[in-house]
C-alpha cells in the first residue's frame, strides 16, 4: 500500500492547505480516506477523480466532508463525458447516522450509500476493512477504519478521543495514522473526543505501531514543535503530515 496526504488541517483549511483526506493505493485500487475541503484539487496532482474505487467516510463533520457534494458534482459531468461508467456509481462507506448526511450521500447515478458499523466488513478487490467506533464525544457515530492489502496494514484513526478501545484493532499496525488534535498548551482539561500529539505518541508506542503519522493538526502548529511532543513515541519512524507527503507500506 501507499498513503498520499491530501489534506491535514483542522478545524479548517489554513492558506494553501486542506482539511482531513488520504489516497490510498494498492496493487488494485485507488480509494480515498476521508473528503475534506481541498482535499479534491490536491488528489487532481495525482489521479482524476473518475479513477476512484470507492471513499470512506470516518464521519460527518465538516472538516472531513466538505469537498463531498464538490465530488459527486464532478463525477456526474465525468459520466457525462463519458469518462466514468454510469452504470457504476462510486461506493460511499460511511456511517447510518445521522440520517440527514446519509441522504446526501447516494447523488443520482454518480454516488451510492453503504453503511459501515463495527459488525461491517469490506473487500474491494485486493483490500479489506473492518471498522471501529472511536470515543468522538458528541454521540453521532465515528469510525476508524483497518485496511489490509498484501499482508501490509494501515490504521486510520479518524478523530479518536483518548476513552477508544483500540485493543487488537490497532496492534502492531505497519501504519497509524493519529490525530493530534492538541499540544499540550491548549490540551482541555476534560476530554472532548479528540488526542493530543503526546497522546497519539503513545497509543502508537503501547500497540507497537510500525511508523505513525500525525494529522488532524491545526494550520498554525510549528512541525518542529509537533514532532518534540510525539517523542514518547520509538518504535519507528514518526511523520507530521504536510500535503504529498508519501508513505510506502
Amino acid at each position: 500500500m501507499r498513503v498520499t496526504v491530501l489534506g491535514y488541517q483542522s478545524p479548517y483549511p489554513g492558506p494553501g492547505g486542506a482539511t482531513p483526506g488520504y489516497l490510498v493505493e494498492t496493487d488494485q485500487l485507488r480509494i480515498l480516506l476521508d473528503c475534506g475541503s481541498g482535499v479534491l484539487a490536491n488528489l487532481g496532482r495525482h489521479y482524476p477523480i473518475y479513477e476512484l474505487d470507492a471513499l470512506f467516510l470516518s464521519h460527518y463533520h465538516h472538516d472531513h466532508v466538505a469537498d463531498l457534494g464538490v465530488l459527486q458534482y464532478g463525477l456526474m459531468v465525468h459520466q457525462l463525458f463519458g469518462e466514468r461508467d454510469p452504470q457504476k456509481p462510486l461506493p460511499i462507506y460511511a456511517p447510518n447516522a445521522p440520517g440527514e448526511n446519509v441522504k446526501s450521500l447516494t447523488y443520482r447515478a454518480a454516488t451510492a450509500f453503504q453503511p459501515i458499523d463495527e459488525q461491517a466488513s469490506v473487500t474491494l478487490g485486493d483490500l479489506h476493512v473492518r471498522f471501529l467506533r472511536t470515543d468522538h464525544g458528541d454521540g453521532d457515530p465515528c469510525y476508524a477504519m483497518r485496511l489490509e492489502s498484501g499482508g501490509r496494514v494501515l490504521v486510520y484513526g479518524a478523530d479518536s478521543g483518548p476513552g477508544t478501545q483500540w485493543g487488537a484493532f490497532l496492534q502492531e499496525a505497519n501504519l497509524f495514522i493519529g490525530e493530534g488534535t492538541y499540544l499540550d498548551h491548549n490540551l482541555p482539561q476534560k476530554p472532548n473526543g479528540h488526542l493530543s500529539v503526546r497522546q497519539a505518541a503513545e497509543v502508537a508506542e503501547s500497540h507497537g505501531c510500525g511508523s505513525l503519522l500525525l494529522t488532524h493538526l491545526y494550520h498554525g502548529y510549528d512541525p518542529a514543535e509537533v514532532r518534540r511532543q510525539a517523542a514518547g513515541y520509538t518504535a519507528g519512524t514518526c511523520h507530521v503530515a504536510e500535503i504529498g507527503l508519501q508513505i510506502h507500506l
